[in-house]
């Protein structure tokens, strides 16, 4: 530990909390259509958007209207990027000539990248060209974004709203998110990036020549690009002379702002923000790792002002901080811990000498407390107990912060069950926000919450018990199964990190992800706007003696003790074979 890592987490969470009600306050003029500093210079814009899509932006849609545009928009994106990577070697600028992507992938990639998942089995500099990666994956950064937070309007519509049935337009909420800010918080993000050294450009690859030649050993692979194996299902091993080094360009600025912004994380390299042309300085490393947590911050007090009590958003944003302040402190300390093995403390294995153990644990926490998965180091090399805090923040549906609307709709989920639980506590029926809590709601925010740890659990039981899951394993033992258990929790939860040690471009992963992934976003989607839908038409009763306060740090501390309650009984076995046996077996002098 330096001096210097304690300020800047000072300057850190000092931004996130300063911008916080600022940014918040501002999008809740956006989504309730007052007017704000950018209706001049956009106002004509939206309402032409309207005008050309046919849209009337006066008429609201009932939570089924709503989930079926949802659906529409998002199934017309991902049908045109699939198509769009399947020709990319017959479209424009490719001067790398890239060819075009095999289904598997494609399939997996379109599936990632409209859930705003943005997992990636592939290189990007090696597979995308600057088309797809610009008006395919890029576009998606922002729809998949504006996606969730359109669906947090509309649940906040319905626990605002009385005897209604309706819910806002989903076309108006995607339109307003996207033009007034992801556009314009993306396009001045990108050029701070571009003054940084981040590379913006449409140039061929560049070549250089090695000053010291040399040879290593390499997989062979075979014409498809997949690993020739042996008998006995080793790689097989050739030698390869490198004399020269290939330099990726392309247009990366105007994406990577987008994928932190938006909690996206796909790389515009394979390297992620590890890579020196996402992110080349201290501060660009600092100012990405603010965007990541920004958004899903904000959004928590644009909650707090749309309910017309702040005290509610802030009792939330507590509960969130905690969480993140506690798996980042765990995590630290377990990279700073010395280990048996190596006899070396703060292992930099994994890591870029210019970030360092904090900002390396910093950004790994930031990325899986949300839905953003970019990494700055690699996932795959964290200490047992790091790695373990990444996957949880994942499993536990990534609500600390979250995802950019996801994560707060997720949470609210975790508040509904709250409440539940604390009104069974006095024996009254629990109320949230001045209205009941019942037999439907409770059963639909427990689909919410369960279903992405079923698709986790049975989809990690799939992959170690079958040949085709194992046989992609780069370690053995409790590793290997974190591995695995971390590729199906990353998929599941929307995230898109990885420990990097499994090849997952195989087609088992690709299609299994590819399931998990989709109904990893959508079987949360559809019951959020079905309790949005049945909350809206309840009527709005005053408190009383005997209502349960959501303001103070009591039920901030419940909140977040269901939280660890629910995810402990949940995945507690299955970590216990991984990561957690894993660290008592590296305190012994064994890895894997």
């Amino acid at each position: 530990m330096h001096e210097h890592d304690f300020i800047q987490l000072a300057l850190y969470f000092g931004a996130l909390i300063l911008l916080t009600p600022l940014l918040g306050g501002f999008m809740a003029r956006v989504f309730e259509g007052e007017g704000n500093f950018l209706s001049p210079a956009l106002g004509w814009l939206e309402r032409l958007i309207y005008r050309l899509g046919g849209i009337n932006a006066k008429r609201e849609m009932t939570w089924l209207g709503y989930l079926g545009a949802l659906l529409a928009f998002n199934f017309v994106g991902f049908v045109v990027t699939l198509a769009q990577m399947l020709t990319q070697a017959w479209l424009p600028l490719n001067p790398q000539h890239l060819p075009n992507v095999p289904f598997a992938l494609a399939l997996n990639t379109a599936v990632s990248f409209m859930t705003n998942t943005n997992w990636q089995a592939y290189s990007g500099e090696a597979t995308m060209s600057y088309l797809t990666q610009m008006t395919g994956l890029a576009v998606h950064n922002f729809t998949s974004a504006a996606t969730g937070i359109a669906v947090l309007l509309a649940l906040v519509r319905g626990l605002v709203r009385k005897q209604t049935d309706r819910l806002g337009n989903f076309w108006v909420d995607l339109t307003r998110s996207t033009l007034y800010v992801l556009l314009p918080l993306s396009f001045v993000f990108a050029l701070v990036l571009v003054s940084q050294g981040v590379i913006q450009n449409f140039r061929a690859y560049d070549t250089a020549k090695l000053i010291a030649p040399y040879t290593t050993q390499v997989a062979k692979t075979d014409a498809s690009g997949q690993p020739v194996k042996d008998a006995q299902g080793n790689p097989v091993m050739e030698t390869q002379s490198v004399t020269e080094q290939t330099i990726p360009q392309g247009p990366a600025a105007s994406q990577i702002a987008i994928k932190q912004l938006g909690t996206n994380g796909g790389g515009f390299f394979g390297q992620n923000s590890a890579h020196p042309f996402e992110n080349p300085t201290p501060l660009t490393n600092f100012l990405e790792m603010l965007a990541i947590l920004l958004l899903p911050s904000a959004l928590v007090y644009t909650f707090g002002v749309m309910v017309g009590d702040k005290r509610q958003g802030w009792a939330i944003w507590a509960a969130m901080l905690v969480l993140l302040i506690a798996g980042f402190a765990a995590s630290w300390m377990a990279e700073l811990q010395m280990n048996p093995v190596t006899h070396l403390a703060a292992s930099m294995e994994g890591k870029e000498q210019r970030f360092g153990v904090m900002n390396s644990v910093l950004w790994s926490t930031a990325t899986t407390a949300t839905s953003n998965g970019s990494v700055n180091a690699m996932h795959d090399s964290l200490s047992p107990i790091a790695g373990l805090i990444a996957m949880l923040n994942i499993q536990i549906g990534e609500i600390i912060f979250g995802g950019i609307g996801c994560g707060m709709y997720g949470m609210l989920m975790f508040v509904i069950l709250t409440v539940f639980i604390a009104g069974l506590m006095v024996g009254r029926t629990p109320e949230y926000l001045g209205k009941k809590i019942e037999a439907p709601e409770i059963r639909w925010a427990i689909v919410a919450i369960l279903a992405p740890c079923v698709l986790i659990l049975a989809g990690a039981a799939i992959g170690v018990v079958g040949p085709a899951g194992v046989a992609s394993l780069n370690n053995s033992g409790p590793h290997g199964l974190g591995e695995i258990l971390y590729a199906f929790s990353s998929a599941a939860g929307n995230n898109g990190s990885a420990f990097a040690g499994l090849n997952a471009n195989t087609n088992f992963y690709n299609y299994a992800l590819a399931i998990c992934m989709f109904f990893g976003r959508f079987l949360i989607i559809l019951p959020v706007l079905a309790i949005a839908g049945s909350m809206a038409k309840k009527k709005i009763a005053p408190p009383s003696a005997g209502t349960f306060p959501t303001t103070g740090p009591t039920f901030s501390l419940l909140l977040v003790g269901v939280i660890l309650i629910v995810a402990g009984l949940t995945f507690f076995p299955v970590l216990s074979l991984g990561p957690i046996v894993e660290h008592f077996l590296m305190l012994a002098g064994r890895t894997f």
